[in-house]
């Protein structure tokens, strides 16, 4: 269990230091899990060095939600003033993500 919590936080700790070192502006935890998925692909990682601590982690995900909820209720009065502009903005966001995704779909299978 110590190897598999050990190769997941070093490929955070990895991306930690490329993010605080290069500036970019991403995020790290997502970096991370590039990371890991390239020395997975690759196999310099094999996945039963991780799977035990991933399945954990996969099992609890549940909990890692209790923050941001929280965080909603504290900011519920902005929210709340703010609605129609967030629901705006959530409806356009959703019709040009289907939009551009399934015109990128009809233009790959053209092409194939």
């Amino acid at each position: 269990m110590l190897r598999q919590c050990s190769i997941i936080f070093l490929c955070l700790a990895l991306a930690e230091l490329i993010v605080h070192v290069t500036h970019i502006h991403f995020p790290s935890s997502l970096l991370g899990m590039l990371i890991l998925t390239f020395l997975l692909k690759t196999g310099l990682v094999k996945l039963e060095w991780v799977k035990g601590f991933s399945d954990f982690l996969l099992s609890h995900l549940g909990l890692f939600f209790v923050p941001p909820g929280v965080a909603l209720m504290l900011y519920l009065g902005i929210i709340q003033a703010q609605l129609i502009p967030i629901v705006a903005a959530t409806l356009i966001s959703m019709l040009l993500v289907l939009a551009a995704t399934g015109w990128t779909y009809q233009i790959i299978r053209k092409m194939l």
